[in-house]
């Protein structure tokens, strides 16, 4: 089995949508999944929060099954998490009939990932001088407006996916010009006002 035959996607569905739709259970989760294995000492101090707290949230996280020990990085009393899955899978129409507390949580969780993509984006804008030129050149921040059939878009969103897909092991650790690089699709109806 590959690497990329050996990554999960977690499918969301509604308990455990409500077990992650909070900003501070979703940014642990993606500090984990991002930067590996971490303590709970180490989160706080990451976001600016108590150990409790994180202590806490990463224990709800477990409990939904979204992280999980990692004692081979413990020493002693130290406890460890890491990240169950490689990323999320969402799909919104799942949750058109849903109750209004899974709604919320949906909401939430959607405001949330709209959240974190906009301030990746202007954590680049403010540090991109500090990237190599080839960097600055290899960026994008593009938007295009289209005329789409719903089957067009769910197309097209799957397309873009699979080319997305197909570059994820094109370049190794021991390359030194390779860094982790984060990709935003954003594909939605809009009504010019």
């Amino acid at each position: 089995m590959t690497e990329h035959e050996s990554r999960t996607r977690r499918v969301l569905d509604a308990r455990a949508l409500r077990g992650l739709a909070h900003p501070l259970r979703m940014q642990l989760l993606d500090a984990l999944r991002q930067r590996g294995p971490a303590t709970a000492s180490q989160l706080a101090e990451r976001f600016g929060e108590s150990s409790g707290a994180t202590s806490y949230h990463l224990r709800q996280l477990a409990a939904h099954g979204f992280v999980e020990d990692a004692p081979e990085h413990g020493k002693g009393r130290e406890r460890w998490w890491r990240a169950v899955d490689d990323g999320l899978a969402f799909n919104s129409a799942e949750f058109i009939d849903a109750g209004p507390e899974v709604r919320g949580a949906v909401e939430l969780f959607l405001h949330e990932i709209a959240h974190t993509h906009a301030r990746e984006l202007s954590t680049w804008l403010s540090t991109r001088e500090r990237w190599s030129p080839s960097w600055a050149r290899s960026s994008d921040m593009s938007d295009m407006t289209l005329r789409l059939t719903p089957d067009l878009a769910g197309e097209l969103v799957d397309r873009m996916h699979e080319l997305i897909e197909s570059y994820r092991d094109r370049a190794t650790a021991e390359d030194p010009e390779a860094e982790q690089v984060r990709v935003h699709t954003h594909l939605f109806p809009h009504a010019p006002e």
